[in-house]
């Protein structure tokens, strides 16, 4: 199964929670498709902690730590279903 729409748009669905990965959905997609979501969980990854957030502000360190959280979590999910499926990613 080919990505729906834009990749970059789904791993930002994933950092906001609005999407998870699991092994079985996994199953979907090629090795391509499972590397180019790595790419892009790393580019949305990158921009969370780029972001400049006074450290007054707790609500929103909680929100990116969340989000950077759940990117995180899905790319080990990611990692550990090519390294069983021996996929080169």
């Amino acid at each position: 199964m080919a990505i729906s729409g834009n990749p970059k748009k789904l791993a930002q669905d994933i950092a906001d929670g609005f999407f998870a990965l699991s092994p079985p959905m996994l199953k979907l997609y090629t090795p391509a498709d499972l590397k180019i979501i790595l790419a892009h969980i790393g580019i949305v990854g990158r921009e969370l902690r780029g972001e400049k957030i006074p450290l007054e502000d707790i609500l929103a360190l909680k929100s990116r730590n969340s989000k950077l959280s759940r990117l995180n979590q899905n790319e080990v999910v990611i990692r550990a279903f090519c390294k069983k499926h021996r996929y080169l990613v």
